[in-house]
């Protein structure tokens, strides 16, 4: 127990605890959908302290902004991979409601347009990458070319297996130009994605949410779950690796990526840039008007 007066000591960074291993086979029912790994202390808990890193977050974002129009060229890029009902959008609306809108770049991945095939897999990747200063967030990604692609057949395999060396170089270059990839695994389980799927057919309210060929991807959901192992092994680098978060408590999911969140932009330490003009000739000329 922490003596008074003093500060509780910071929990163990939780970088580590949900950092996959590099260059190791994935299994993922190795790891439990529903665990609550270096969190709060339920749900009450975990609520609070999410609200309670709402502040920081949102200085270390304007610092990040701010420290770009002196020339930093860093920002950071929240990936969210998972299969439907795990998050990704869930995760959008209540982390990323944390950060000033402005600063934020959003992009949501959906089928390639026909435009977009015309192009190498990346092309559409690539100019939606945040600027400098920006924090960009991707729902779904570039991971969907060697997943859905995967799973379905869509490209012939020996094209399949160079796409996994093609994103380790791309996120390898990213890393070289300042953007920090933070790539979340929204890990749900079988029985939770039924429970989502039919709260959403019971509200009238969520049937937007709803598509009877999400039905058809879970019968997939053995195929899916060997695609993600494949990629969450063959694309976790050092500078760009996977954190497996389990995704089964919505207020732990919500906790964990904001915490991951934190511990990135905490490393980072922007800096606000020190003004180029007098400030006491330019406090003077406001004084004496």
């Amino acid at each position: 127990m922490a003596k008074k007066g003093k500060k509780k000591p910071e929990r163990q960074d939780l970088r580590a605890l949900l950092r996959l291993p590099v260059g190791k086979p994935v299994d993922l029912t190795g790891y439990p959908a529903d665990a609550t790994t270096g969190g709060p202390d339920g749900k009450a808990a975990g609520l609070a302290a999410t609200a309670a890193m709402g502040g920081e977050l949102a200085e270390l974002q304007e610092r990040l902004f701010a420290a770009s129009t002196a020339g930093d060229r860093r920002r950071v890029l929240l990936v969210l991979q998972g299969m439907d009902t795990s998050g990704k959008g869930g995760t959008v609306k209540h982390v990323i409601g944390l950060f000033n809108p402005s600063g934020c770049r959003i992009r949501s991945f959906k089928a390639p347009t026909r435009e977009e095939l015309n192009h190498p897999f990346l092309w559409r990747i690539m100019r939606a990458l945040p600027q400098p200063g920006e924090i960009g967030i991707f729902d779904r990604s570039h991971y969907e070319d060697v997943l859905i692609a995967r799973v379905r057949e869509l490209v012939p395999h020996r094209r399949l297996g160079r796409r996994y060396g093609q994103i380790r170089r791309f996120e390898d270059s990213l890393a070289d130009d300042g953007v920090s990839v933070i790539k979340v695994f929204l890990h749900i389980g079988y029985e939770q994605q039924r429970r989502r799927l039919l709260a959403r057919l019971d509200n009238p309210e969520k049937h937007w949410k709803f598509d009877p060929g999400d039905i058809d991807e879970r019968a997939l959901w053995p195929a899916y779950q060997r695609a993600y192992e494949i990629a969450l092994e063959r694309c976790s680098t050092d500078v760009a690796p996977w954190y497996l978060v389990p995704s089964d408590r919505k207020w732990y999911r919500n906790w964990a990526i904001s915490r991951l969140l934190l511990e990135h932009l905490r490393d980072l330490d922007p800096k606000y840039p020190a003004g180029d003009f007098d400030v006491a000739e330019c406090r003077r000329r406001l004084t004496d008007d």
